[in-house]
């Protein structure tokens, strides 16, 4: 990625919520493309024309759908002009070079190519337009009437990086009225703060952890710092992703907005089914949607079952990156949850809760090394070392010395990555009308963002995982 996000939000950010807050309603969405379309030209101008080409062509469209709802063949023509717009889109920019490298794997076969750069957020873009077509065609909601309401959703930029997805249906409504309140205001800011508060406090440190154990960097391996380095990149994803989700909310609802929540603790899952109800949830309901019930679901038999979540979840794994570790990733998961589906369901309950969770956060850890390594080889040789073979010894002094030094973030990722601190302390603070208890909240706010400004002054270890899908 060429661009600092977090140089546009501490830069041009608070200057674009001024001036939205100050204009009036019938400004405010032209004040939003315009923060838009700097989030993009920021990152990189080139792109831009490819944006709005997608929502003159799936804004027409629309318009098409709903001037001919009563034309079925009409409907079906416009639909797939929308459809096959953005799967191109996303076709040619995401994987030309993944299919190009595989048929260079062919004997005798070379195609030199130049390397084609990933747009930002084509992967959610390309969702969001197509779940707007097809909701269309459906009849499960109307098209946009204002082309600067329909411009002004598919661009917006607090979730276009990294989520969550978002449905026309969602927030149509609010583009059209901007609901913004003090409260509101208030609770955006809240959450964009705990968001960046995750992101950069915890999943920036652990992601250095382990962005020095993958690399060979932290010294003599061991089955312990194998464990530990890939314990803190499965909180490092986990706060990056979920981060960036909670400042998306936040930031939609100090805008007037309303955008879905994306994650519910996953870490706390006892099964695999439950987890992926619990992590990148719009994500899951995407494919739900618009391929699995489609294809059947489940209404027709377990042998079809059974290949819709083959097909669902190797589509899932190509989603998130253009490599084969990715697709294999997903399969990886359609094997446990068809096992899940078909051969656990009768008994899982009876299996006692803390073993199921176990069972589950092993599937999922052992998930993150597929996830990460692009060379196939590196996954086999990363959990080999994990379980003990390749003669490495199970403790060293460098997991000592990791453990060490990162027992308090490891304790915190715990701690926040479940439920109590959200659904027990956050919201009776959030209800007290102590006004002790409401000032030492605002400052303990103020003490987030501070903390969050000095860490990024000092570090230059700042990724944002999600933008490279």
């Amino acid at each position: 990625m060429v661009f600092s996000s977090m140089t546009f939000l501490f830069y041009f950010l608070p200057v674009l919520i001024a001036v939205y807050c100050i204009v009036p309603r019938k400004l405010k969405n032209i004040v939003l493309i315009i923060g838009n379309f700097v989030f993009y030209a920021w990152g990189e101008m080139r792109y831009i024309p490819f944006l709005i080409y997608l929502s003159v062509q799936d804004y027409i469209c629309g318009r098409m759908m709903d001037k001919y709802k009563n034309d079925a063949a009409k409907k079906r023509v416009f639909l797939a002009i929308s459809i096959i717009g953005n799967l191109a889109l996303l076709i040619y920019f995401k994987y030309t070079n993944f299919f190009v490298a595989s048929i260079n794997q062919l004997p005798g076969v070379f195609w030199d190519i130049p390397k084609i750069m990933l747009p930002i957020g084509v992967s959610f873009n390309s969702f969001q337009s197509m779940s707007y077509s097809i909701d269309i065609y459906r009849g499960k909601n109307e098209c946009g009437r204002s082309y600067i309401d329909y411009l002004c959703f598919t661009s917006l930029f607090p979730q276009i990086v990294a989520g969550p997805i978002v449905k026309f249906e969602v927030v149509g409504r609010e583009l059209k009225n901007h609901p913004v309140t003090k409260v509101g205001f208030a609770e955006g800011i809240k959450r964009f703060l705990l968001g960046l508060g995750k992101k950069v406090l915890i999943a920036n440190n652990v992601g250095f952890l382990w962005s020095r154990i993958s690399a060979g960097q932290a010294g003599a391996q061991s089955v312990a710092l194998s464990w530990i380095g890939i314990l803190a990149y499965t909180f490092q994803i986990y706060f990056d992703f979920s981060g960036y989700s909670d400042m998306a909310v936040g930031l939609a609802r100090v805008f007037g907005l309303t955008f879905e929540e994306n994650f519910d603790s996953p870490y706390i899952s006892k099964s695999v089914t439950e987890f992926w109800r619990r992590w990148h949830i719009t994500l899951g309901n995407w494919f739900r949607d618009y391929v699995y019930i489609p294809l059947g679901g489940n209404r027709k038999g377990p042998l079809v079952q059974f290949r819709n979540i083959v097909i669902v979840w190797a589509l899932t794994g190509l989603w998130h990156g253009a490599a084969w570790n990715f697709v294999l990733w997903g399969l990886y998961f359609a094997v446990f949850l068809v096992l899940e589906k078909f051969v656990l369901l009768k008994f899982w309950e009876k299996v006692p809760g803390f073993l199921r969770h176990v069972y589950t956060m092993l599937i999922v850890i052992v998930s993150w090394v597929i996830f990460y390594f692009e060379d196939i080889s590196k996954i086999g040789a990363y959990i080999k070392g994990m379980f003990g073979f390749g003669g490495l010894p199970f403790w060293n002094g460098q997991a000592l010395y990791y453990l060490i030094s990162y027992a308090f973030i490891f304790v915190a990722a715990i701690y926040f990555s479940g439920p109590h601190f959200r659904t027990k302390v956050l919201s009776r603070v959030e209800a007290s009308k102590n006004r002790l208890v409401w000032a030492a909240n605002s400052l303990a706010y103020l003490a987030v963002f501070a903390a969050c400004v000095a860490y990024l002054v000092n570090s230059t270890y700042n990724p944002f995982l999600y933008t490279r899908f």
